[in-house]
This record gives structure tokens, C-alpha cells and sequence, in this order.
């Protein structure tokens, strides 16, 4: 339990999760390095990813000191969350609530981020032992969402994922979020090998959470 605690306060304390779909594991490994460099705590490997599990398994071995959170995005089953942990995941996200995998995340207390778009689906996943409910897609659900939601369930710890960049970041966090995924705003640069941009726009991601968290 200490452990899973450990791993939700560096996430909420960072306030940033890179989602990485890289090409194989060299490219996700020097993307984990250039968001490291720039203050990103946790890094999701998305199952989107050819040999998903092995790239999460060369991670976690690289970062095993604990100076970098490896965790496994689009888990659609409890199948794949067990892949996934076993592979050394220390965090679960998925893009629906399927209530088998909250369980199984539960059963071996790893963090579980299940998407919600709903209320209905926000409090069916709270109610199943959620420990954030990622809001997705976020382009198209926005902050005001957000605000909304925390209205009735000013309890609920939300972390938007999809359409999150450097021009919205801080009304995401203003609008009550707990912190943000960032996928291809974060990461496009390693397309071209500009690994050096990750590290940067990740330092202004980490800046303008700051920013946002101070002006409440």
C-alpha cells in the first residue's frame, strides 16, 4: 500500500504524465531520458506500442532505481493489466472503466487510471476503487467538463488525457484536475530525433503547472 501511495503522490506532485507511443524501445527509452531531464515524473507506455510489455520490462530495469514512474496505457483488459504489472508497471491506465481491471490493479495494489466521459461512469469507477479518473478524450470533453464534474464530486481526482498542450495546460489544472496526460504535444519531436525539444516543452509543461497551481 505505502508503495502505491508513493507512486500516486510523485504523480499528483509532478502533475504531468508523458503517454508515449513509440515506434520500439530504443525511442522509448530516450524519451523517457529527455522527459526525465525535464521534470516529468511518470511516463506511460501505451499498448498501442509493438511489444508493449518488453518495452515497459526494459524500463523499468533501466529506471529500477526509481528516479523515473513506467506506467501501462490503453489496458482495455484484466489480461493486459497482469501483462503489464508483471512487466514491472507501476501505474494502470485505460481508456474505459472495466471494472475486472480495477479489481486486479486493486488486488495488487498498483494504481489504476480508468477514462471516463460520463458522471455516471466517474462515480461507477470511484465506487470500484479508482485512484484517478483519466477524463477522455479530452479534446473534446474540455475544462468546463471538469468544473462540472467537481461541482457534485469535489472529491473525484481527475487527469485529462487527449488535447492537452502548453495553450490549455493551466485551465485543465485550474479547472480542478489532479494532473494532465500529454501525449504528442509532449513527445513529436522524437519523430524527427529531437529529443532535446521533449526536454524542453516538458520543462514548460512542469512550469505553467506550477504557475496554474499557485494562481488557486
Amino acid at each position: 500500500m505505502i508503495q502505491k501511495i508513493k507512486v500516486l503522490e510523485r504523480i499528483m506532485d509532478a502533475g504531468l504524465v508523458a503517454v508515449v507511443r513509440a515506434e520500439n524501445s530504443e525511442q522509448a527509452v530516450r524519451i523517457a531520458d529527455a522527459c526525465m531531464q525535464g521534470g516529468v515524473a511518470a511516463i506511460e507506455i501505451t499498448f498501442t506500442v509493438p511489444g508493449a510489455a518488453k518495452v515497459i520490462e526494459d524500463l523499468a530495469k533501466t529506471y529500477k532505481s526509481g528516479e523515473m514512474i513506467i506506467g501501462a496505457g490503453t489496458v482495455l483488459d484484466p489480461e493486459t493489466a497482469r501483462i503489464a504489472i508483471l512487466s514491472g508497471a507501476q501505474y494502470v491506465v485505460s481508456p474505459s472503466v472495466n471494472l475486472d481491471t480495477i479489481r486486479l490493479c486493486n488486488r495488487y495494489q498498483v494504481p489504476i487510471m480508468p477514462g471516463a466521459a460520463t458522471i455516471k461512469e466517474i462515480v461507477e469507477a470511484m465506487e470500484a476503487g479508482a485512484d484517478i479518473i483519466k477524463v477522455f478524450p479530452g479534446e473534446i470533453l474540455g475544462p468546463n467538463f471538469v468544473k462540472a464534474v467537481k461541482g457534485p464530486l469535489p472529491q473525484a481526482n481527475l487527469m485529462p488525457t487527449g488535447g492537452v498542450g502548453l495553450d490549455n495546460v493551466g485551465d485543465w489544472i485550474k479547472a480542478g484536475c489532479v494532473a494532465v496526460g500529454a501525449g504528442g504535444n509532449l513527445t513529436a519531436g522524437a519523430k524527427k530525433g529531437d529529443y532535446q525539444s521533449i526536454t524542453e516543452i516538458g520543462k514548460q509543461f512542469i512550469a505553467k503547472i506550477k504557475e496554474a497551481r499557485a494562481a488557486i
